[in-house]
């Protein structure tokens, strides 16, 4: 019975040891908890050169609720304007990121992360409470005036937030980071544009 008793200790300590290890590994491969890194690394459907890491999803769970306050300024585009130029737009802004929304809370569940980060990374460009009942109550060209304002303000903090990933070597992921990049880029500048023209 005293053998016994050292020999469950030891195959404990043995037990602890290798998941220490394990941990230390994931730690390096981004800070992701154990079972964001370790599932993420039998993702061997994906087309990604290697697992998402830490950053990757750390990114993803910053840049969902970003995105979707987007798709939601764009939403009420639909009934607060007849502006066709900012009615395309907003088209083609929900078009664009809905789809992304998506697509990174796969890379969230195959991870399996939380899309809760469960504290406020203070995410650039994001409008408050306040501004979003202003562009909800806001109608025509003082909507068109709101909504340009707010998205290029909107889509700065995306690109800000997109170089995390631009460098990820998880293939998709840096993919994605470029597609924000170069789509973004060209709405700010014709925003700036119609901005001018109002």
């Amino acid at each position: 019975m005293f053998n016994k008793k050292y020999r469950i200790a030891g195959i404990t300590a043995v037990a602890l040891a290798g998941a220490i290890s394990l941990a230390g590994c994931t730690t390096n491969l981004g800070g992701n908890d154990s079972n964001g890194t370790m599932d993420g690394g039998m993702m061997g459907n994906n087309k990604s050169a290697s697992a998402f890491s830490g950053t990757d999803i750390m990114f993803a769970q910053m840049m969902i609720p970003h995105h979707q306050q987007a798709v939601d300024m764009s939403t009420l585009a639909e009934t607060r304007t007849t502006n066709p130029e900012v009615l395309a737009l907003a088209k083609q802004i929900k078009d664009a990121q809905a789809p992304e929304i998506k697509q990174m809370k796969a890379w969230i569940e195959s991870s399996g992360s939380s899309t809760d980060m469960g504290h406020d990374m203070g995410m650039g460009g994001m409008l408050t409470d306040e501004q979003m009942t202003a562009l909800e109550n806001a109608q025509g060209a003082a909507f068109d005036k709101l909504y340009l304002e707010g998205m290029i303000g909107h889509h700065e903090g995306a690109l800000q937030m997109a170089t995390m990933i631009e460098n990820s070597s998880n293939s998709e992921a840096k993919e994605l980071a470029a597609n924000i990049i170069k789509s973004q880029s060209a709405e700010i500048e014709k925003m700036k544009q119609m901005l001018e023209a109002l």
